[in-house]
């Protein structure tokens, strides 16, 4: 499917209802149906299938702020979970051409088939503003002739996020080993790794295989007890979709492999990380989600990151034997931290930098890792 041209057969209004009252009008894209979920905007400029298939993604509705969507196809190499997480989206435009050698099917195609409800034509720079005023919200997103104001109480009537069971089928359920990487090549470490997993992304996985890692997957549920039985030479804590609040019983396992084991935290990792050195969290007026600019306050270096969460650590109560290492240039959140004197290094993205930083204590100890040009 490497050139096709994308005819609509028929342009079924359809409506996004928030639940502040606010609606927004297009066309239906994909799957012709009714889906809830929590409305937010997404400023990433490639990559959009794999925002639609981010474990950390589930339970949204999601805003790309790029104008036109849809122009690379979608194929099967780049799902980040088995099946798309999202409840619905939203777009400008929807490109009318796929044009990639690598594409297997249209987006449309693919939003049909997973029955995924879309809308194109929505005034997404309308909608990202109202977001960005008085943050995420609850939506509902209906294709076909509904009545707004219908609409706007089944979103106020709809379940929170924190409401839902977001990824549970997406995560494993026992230890598990990975091996597929994302290339072949002389690996830099050959460390048993373990990778507990609140929804991890595949490509998080593929990568650290590249590396060398020997990974084992871990439920999110496991105690430190069954982790350190694995001899891990380093863990990681992945990212996911859930509130930091929801997995209060994690933090107690995560301290106990604190000084037993170098630590990554991505991301939720990283929130849960902070929690368990005595950190606490608190939720952003409309969340990380696509490209943020980082500072690296070691080098002064400013790294383009992807980011997809909605909490982060309250830079007022880390504990003195952490600093923070990177810092969020839009809204000068904590984006990166360390720890002075163990391998634990922690941040609301991922790099391959990052493992080298806390596998490798000569870096860790230097603080030389570059993330600069990795950080995705």
């Amino acid at each position: 499917m490497e050139h096709s041209t994308i005819a609509l057969k028929k342009r079924t209004p359809s409506t996004l209802a928030l639940e502040d009252g606010r609606c927004f009008h297009g066309i239906s894209v994909g799957f012709e149906g009714i889906a809830n979920g929590n409305v937010i905007f997404n400023s990433t400029m490639v990559g959009y299938q794999e925002v639609l298939t981010d474990p950390a993604s589930a339970g949204q509705i999601v805003a790309f702020t790029t104008p036109q969507i849809g122009n690379t196809g979608v194929n099967s190499e780049d799902n980040e979970s088995l099946k798309p997480t999202i409840r619905g989206l939203l777009i400008r435009e929807l490109s009318t051409r796929v044009s990639n050698w690598r594409a297997t099917e249209s987006l449309p195609d693919f939003l049909k088939r997973n029955q995924i409800v879309a809308l194109s034509e929505i005034d997404t720079r309308s909608l990202t503003q109202h977001l960005r005023s008085h943050g995420t919200k609850r939506g509902i997103i209906a294709a076909g002739d509904w009545n707004p104001d219908e609409l706007v109480k089944k979103a106020q009537e709809s379940p929170r996020l924190e409401e839902m069971n977001l990824v549970e089928s997406l995560r494993v359920t026992e230890p598990t080993e990975w091996s597929e990487a994302d290339s072949v090549g002389q690996p830099v470490c050959n460390k048993r790794v373990a990778v507990v997993d609140f929804g991890v992304k595949r490509s998080m996985l593929r990568s650290l295989a590249s590396l060398g890692a020997k990974i084992t997957l871990f439920p999110a549920t496991s105690s430190a007890e069954n982790i350190l039985k694995f001899q891990p030479e380093c863990v990681v804590l992945s990212g996911g979709p859930d509130s930091p609040a929801e997995l209060d019983g994690v933090v107690g396992e995560i301290q106990k492999l604190i000084g037993k084991v170098p630590i990554l935290g991505i991301a939720l990792g990283q929130q849960l990380l902070g929690k368990a050195l005595g950190a606490e969290t608190q939720k952003l007026p409309f969340g990380h989600y696509g490209t943020q600019p980082v500072l690296d306050k070691r080098t002064g270096r400013v790294e383009m990151t992807q980011q997809n969460h909605r909490f982060c650590l309250v830079p007022e109560s880390l504990p003195p034997e952490v600093y923070v290492s990177h810092i969020n240039l839009n809204d000068n959140t904590v984006a990166g931290f360390r720890h002075k004197s163990l391998p634990i290094v922690a941040a609301q993205f991922w790099a391959p930098g990052l493992f080298e930083c806390v596998h490798n204590p000569e870096a860790h100890a230097s603080g030389s890792c570059c993330l600069a040009s990795t950080a995705s």
